[in-house]
């Protein structure tokens, strides 16, 4: 029996839905390796860019600020990174990686590429060309659907607080 174009979009999708819960459990066993969650990963790696903020890092990765305040005391309290009084603005904290933490962050570097030598290395750089295209462009069209979804829902929900 033949697939329909209906059974092959279904198939993609739990395709890359195993190809996300496999990374999402590469990811945690990497952190693990170190001793970290993968949440304390994601913000020591935020910290590094030196870009980071509480805020917009809790904004994008759809967790509270709260989550995010209690990551940071975490990976205080394990020594691997410090708070300063921001230089731009006093009220603000600027956080940097410790000599530790950078250690943290290269072995955690170190581990992912072994991963990434092993499992991408030897993959056809075609096949990889295409599935990066196909990859960013599925990412922009969930991301942009997501972002109309979400605003539809807003909007509906200022309109029954509004009584409409």
């Amino acid at each position: 029996m033949a697939k329909t174009a209906h059974d092959e979009i279904h198939t993609a999708i739990a395709g890359l839905q195993r190809l996300a819960d496999a990374f999402g459990v590469r990811r945690s066993q990497l952190a693990g390796v170190v001793g970290l969650t993968d949440h304390q990963w994601g913000v020591l790696e935020e910290i590094a860019t030196e870009h980071f903020m509480p805020s917009m890092f809790a904004r994008r990765r759809q967790s509270s600020a709260a989550a995010v305040s209690k990551t940071l005391r975490q990976l205080l309290d394990k020594g691997l990174i410090a708070a300063e009084v921001s230089k731009g603005d006093g009220r603000q904290r600027d956080y940097v990686l410790t000599a530790k933490g950078e250690k943290i962050m290269s072995r955690l570097r170190e581990s992912r590429q072994g991963a990434i030598d092993e499992i991408w290395a030897d993959l056809d750089r075609q096949d990889l060309k295409a599935f990066a295209r196909f990859s960013a462009q599925l990412a922009d069209r969930l991301e942009r659907y997501a972002e109309r979804i979400g605003s539809k829902e807003d909007n509906g929900k200022d309109a029954v607080r509004k009584g409409v």
